[in-house]
């Protein structure tokens, strides 16, 4: 084996530019392969990030009439549905995929959050407990969260996003200036920072809208005070933090059930269910990875004619080293010898033009995605196989040149010296 690759190589070696030209197409098939293979598994990665967040695993889960969550800005709390209680939180908490979980109201705004004269156009108001803040990863940029005293003791404290600190304050410093949210006065005791989303494609006038209220921010005001300033005995949502991304479908249904197991809705169109960030996510890396799929078979073609080039160049080979391949069988070579003998050229022709595609292919997604802003991520795994499709070409587009090597008439081969 050791003689037939010190052979191989230096059959290379011997013509280098040819093998080179030989090792061309091989070596685009691959790098196209990887190019586009990396740009998928960037693409995938973004989309999770964009619709998932950075680590925080969150799933919220609403009250649901049809396929609308309840407004209870303009209709009654919807009869049956009791505010959670502490058991039905409890049996969530102690799901083996919930890390945590918060009950929290909310209410989507347009004009009720004013700051002197001017007013929050859009976002929204939510009334949570203390340990909402930890549930949804929230990280604070100034000032404190609110306490569980101040909570139990009906303060009207508030904490904001930074976007409202800069939309609605005008930059000025938050810390003790006083909002009037739903007809009372709130002191801002401290802000959290603004989650971070993806850009979204606007093609009317409601995506714009509904893009602008998500963007205005949100404002917390204890639960406690919720009945304050706008109902009494309003139905809750609950956000639950799971223990791996993976694990967020799971959480997310099982709570829900749960919480449909405590309400007994006169409407049956009334229930709880859990928005699935992930399962949004793998569809649309399903329909992006559908949709490249057809780029890989189509650059997989250059790897088919590259195999054709190999056959090729290995018949020039055989024709090349006939008197050669007479001697070897004159002196007791075997056919199998023969056959091993070419096909390891081949082999070594084609793994040398995979690992040069891998390192090209490398280097153009990394071109691409300076180019056009695509995130890429290299796939390791897809390397390897590339690298050990690449041999297997060699292979198999090796065997004729090998087997017409290997059945050469010995006394036919030595006259052609």
């Amino acid at each position: 084996m050791l003689e037939n690759l010190r052979l191989a190589f230096r059959g290379i070696w011997t013509h280098k530019l040819r093998s080179f030209l030989t090792m061309l197409g091989i070596i685009i098939g691959i790098a196209a392969i990887i190019a586009i293979v990396s740009t998928i598994e960037g693409t995938n990665q973004q989309i999770k990030q964009n619709l998932i967040g950075s680590g925080s695993n969150t799933v919220d889960i609403q009250l649901y009439q049809n396929d609308w969550p309840c407004d209870m800005s303009y209709n009654d709390p919807p009869y049956g549905v009791p505010q959670i209680s502490d058991d039905v939180l409890k049996d969530i908490r102690s799901l083996d995929e919930v890390k945590s979980a918060s009950k929290y109201t909310s209410r989507q705004i347009y004009d009720g959050v004013y700051y002197m004269n001017n007013s929050m156009n859009g976002g929204y108001v939510k009334g949570v407990e203390t340990d909402y803040f930890e549930t949804d990863n929230l990280t604070v940029k100034k000032g404190r969260l609110f306490t569980a005293d101040e909570v139990a003791d009906y303060k009207k404290v508030c904490v904001i996003e930074d976007s409202v600190a800069t939309d609605l304050l005008n930059n000025e410093d938050p810390i003790g200036k006083v909002l009037e949210i739903g007809g009372d006065s709130y002191v801002v005791v401290g802000v959290v920072a603004t989650r971070s989303t993806f850009e979204p494609t606007i093609n009317s006038i409601s995506d714009y809208e509904t893009y602008m209220q998500d963007e205005s921010g949100v404002v917390y005001i204890p639960i406690s005070d919720w009945p304050i300033s706008y109902r009494y005995d309003e139905p809750e949502n609950i956000l639950v933090r799971a223990v791996s991304t993976d694990d967020m479908t799971a959480a997310g249904k099982k709570s829900a059930d749960i919480l449909n197991g405590s309400i007994n809705p006169t409407d049956d169109t009334i229930k709880y269910e859990a928005t699935d960030l992930l399962e949004q996510a793998q569809q649309l890396q399903q329909l992006s990875s559908s949709t490249n799929s057809m780029l890989i078979w189509i650059a997989a073609i250059s790897l088919l004619v590259g195999g054709i080039g190999v056959m090729n160049i290995m018949l020039v080979s055989v024709t090349e080293r006939t008197a050669e391949i007479g001697l070897k069988k004159a002196i007791g070579a075997r056919k199998g010898k023969i056959m091993a003998q070419f096909l390891t050229e081949a082999a070594v022709l084609t793994s040398m033009g995979g690992v040069l595609g891998v390192v090209s292919g490398i280097g153009l997604a990394q071109i691409i995605s300076i180019m056009s802003g695509t995130p890429v991520a290299i796939s390791w795994p897809a390397a390897f196989v590339a690298v050990a499709f690449s041999m297997v070409i060699g292979i198999v587009f090796g065997i004729l040149p090998s087997h017409q090597a290997a059945n050469l008439n010995p006394i036919d081969a030595l006259r052609t010296n």
